[in-house]
């Protein structure tokens, strides 16, 4: 639960400013876009989508691409989906069908709290601060 309460403490500063369905925010982090969209907003969840802005030419499966759930009661954030995997179980039978690490839910939900601490520190937002 740590890791969601620290990636939920960390994605709060870097949404958009409003909590509107279609705001977004883009960040320049060492010459790449990244565009955080709010794809669903209620009272008590937000759903946001983080996609790395690419080029044409790159294929689908290689452009980071996230769906994020924050549960603004629990203070907690969450990975719902990444690049073509959606409702990622929390654990894995391993060898399986589709090749997911054991703890595939965790690495991912890691990776998104590394990436949101690199933001933080060498993220340039493209919008105003006011």
């Amino acid at each position: 639960m740590r890791l969601y309460e620290t990636n939920y403490a960390k994605l709060l500063p870097l949404l958009p400013k409003s909590d509107q369905v279609g705001d977004h925010c883009i960040y320049c982090v060492s010459e790449q876009e990244y565009h955080l969209t709010i794809i669903e907003s209620t009272r008590y969840t937000t759903v946001v989508e983080l996609l790395l802005e690419a080029e044409k030419s790159l294929p689908d499966y290689l452009i980071p691409k996230m769906t994020i759930r924050l549960y603004h009661d629990a203070r907690v954030a969450e990975v719902c989906s990444a690049q073509q995997t959606s409702r990622l179980k929390p654990r894995y039978d391993y060898p399986n069908m589709r090749m997911h690490q054991k703890d595939e839910k965790h690495q991912v939900n890691r990776f998104l709290g590394d990436w949101l601490a690199y933001c933080l520190r060498n993220g340039i937002s493209k919008q105003s601060v006011c």
